[in-house]
């Protein structure tokens, strides 16, 4: 079974995460099939915009930490997370995130790259890396951008679950909504209104500051996020959340 199901309607491609037993974590099984249908639709003329969703509880939860933890190390992951969040930031068209399931860690850095963020109310967010004894590294080339700083150092620094309204007031989402169909339905619509050449032109200027952070801090954030991921406290803390429980600083 594949780890991302795809389908499309009049110009709109839907790339649904699919791995609902480890919570859509960031696999590089997940991550490279992901990559290759942004590829193929940033090629497909009959593409207008990309709609990036999931199935099961979980929108994304971030790394996996089984691949992280075992052969291989870190290094391979983080410039895989890193390259995928950037093609979503330069594809030459708009990408929704429909999130009806919670986000947390790298999974918000995915929400970050995206264009238009839109979210159930009910879901639920929160930046756990702190908390494992890593940082918000790589992420923090999609969500610093968009984020007011107090609400960055809020919860980049606690960890702490934050809900969707929350997640407004802090320039992660576009919009918490309760019906979550009819608004990404009225999104589509919008798009579809557009031509591929404005729809094209527009985009970079709306991620300029996104992909300015990717030019200049991305060979530095991936380099810090592998060396975290690798040292003793993370690989305790990775451990500890596994076996379900708390890491050893915990008092």
């Amino acid at each position: 079974m594949p780890a991302v199901q795809f389908a499309q309607d009049r110009g709109i491609a839907t790339l649904t995460l699919d791995t609902p037993e480890n919570r859509n974590a960031l696999s590089a099984r997940l991550v490279g099939e992901l990559a290759e249908h942004l590829t193929a639709v940033a090629a497909d003329d009959g593409v207008r915009a990309v709609v990036l969703t999931h199935t099961g509880t979980t929108f994304c939860a971030g790394a996996d930490l089984k691949e992280q933890t075992g052969e291989g190390g870190p290094q391979e992951g983080t410039r895989r997370v890193v390259a995928l969040m950037r093609q979503i930031v330069e594809l030459p068209k708009p990408v929704i995130a429909r999130l009806d399931g919670h986000v947390r860690a790298g999974g918000i850095g995915l929400v970050g790259a995206c264009d238009i963020a839109v979210a159930r109310r009910g879901v639920s967010f929160a930046l756990t890396e702190v908390r494992l004894g890593l940082a918000a590294a790589m992420i923090s080339l999609t969500i610093l951008p968009r984020m007011t700083e107090r609400a960055a150092s809020r919860y980049l620094l606690t960890g702490e679950v934050f809900d969707a309204d929350a997640a407004v007031a802090a320039g992660l989402l576009t919009a918490a909504v309760d019906d979550l169909d009819a608004e990404i339905a009225q999104l589509c619509d919008n798009l579809r209104l557009c031509s591929p050449q404005g729809l094209a032109e527009a985009k970079p200027l709306t991620t300029r500051i996104v992909r300015d952070e990717f030019e200049q801090r991305a060979e530095a954030m991936q380099q810090l996020s592998a060396r975290l991921f690798a040292s003793d406290e993370a690989r305790e803390g990775m451990t500890a959340f596994l076996q379900k429980r708390p890491p050893r600083w915990v008092t």
